[in-house]
């Protein structure tokens, strides 16, 4: 047992090496202007439409639920005026940028696995490299900088959507007028509120291009390998985003509070 467990945490060290050297190689190739914008707007427009019907629903239903709760809980102490507070801050500060994080890499980022990982399994990276075209370049940093650009929009369209989702709970069910509801939304966002959150998108959207696109980018096993490796890339986003949040949260709060 012992030797098997040596092997398998060398592996991992091999492994996390070499997509650190992989992270690497795209951030050159960036800086160096090697960008391939045609390609950055194509997958800019396919990873957006693969995960905005669903961040706007469950962006929305997000909102209600706190709403709802949110009316429930505090009615009981006389304030259910502040449920626009309990809204807005909780969409802005952590469960938008988290929720949009995790749909998008269950979406757009299993898709970019799954496309690299075929394109690997078919030979069709290495016969890029026979014809002198670097596939880092012409096929990972468009995914990548698509990624990095996409998500913190989608994260926008989420708090929209959610705190209007707040907004019809409150006038609906806790019968709060619309403009007191708006009023109240407007006062508790702060500077600080909303880019807290906004800074996490960013952290989210690099480590959830940086994952998908290397497990795609070294996958092998064919058939059965994409789908493992997808699989993989979809975990291993999931946990970093969640991780990466608790530990920026803690940052936030030591610096801003």
């Amino acid at each position: 047992m012992i030797p098997r467990f040596l092997k398998s945490c060398l592996e991992h060290l091999r492994n996390t090496g070499s997509a650190m050297f992989f992270l690497g190689d795209i951030l050159s190739l960036i800086f160096r202007g090697r960008i391939r914008f045609n390609d950055v707007l194509d997958q800019m427009y396919e990873q957006g439409v693969q995960s905005i019907m669903i961040v706007m629903l469950t962006s929305f239903a997000t909102g209600a639920v706190l709403g709802l709760q949110g009316f429930t809980t505090l009615g009981r102490f006389g304030a259910k005026e502040f449920v626009a507070r309990l809204v807005v801050l909780s969409l802005l500060r952590e469960m938008s940028p988290v929720f949009t994080a995790l749909i998008f890499s269950g979406k757009a980022g299993a898709g970019i696995t799954a496309e690299l990982g075929t394109m690997n399994t078919h030979d069709q990276i290495q016969a890029t490299r026979v014809m002198g075209v670097d596939p880092i370049e012409f096929l990972v940093v468009p995914r990548f900088l698509a990624c990095v650009l996409v998500l913190p929009a989608l994260v926008i369209v989420s708090e929209f959507l959610g705190i209007f989702g707040g907004y019809m709970v409150a006038v609906s069910q806790a019968h709060l007028p619309g403009i007191f509801y708006i009023h109240q939304t407007m006062e508790a966002i702060g500077y600080v509120d909303f880019f807290s959150g906004y800074i996490k998108v960013f952290f989210f959207a690099i480590i959830v291009g940086w994952i998908c696109c290397y497990q795609g980018f070294f996958t092998e096993g064919g058939a059965v390998g994409v789908g493992r490796f997808t699989t993989k890339a979809v975990a291993y986003s999931y946990i970093a985003v969640i991780l990466s949040n608790t530990v920026l949260t803690k940052i936030i709060l030591t610096f801003w509070g």
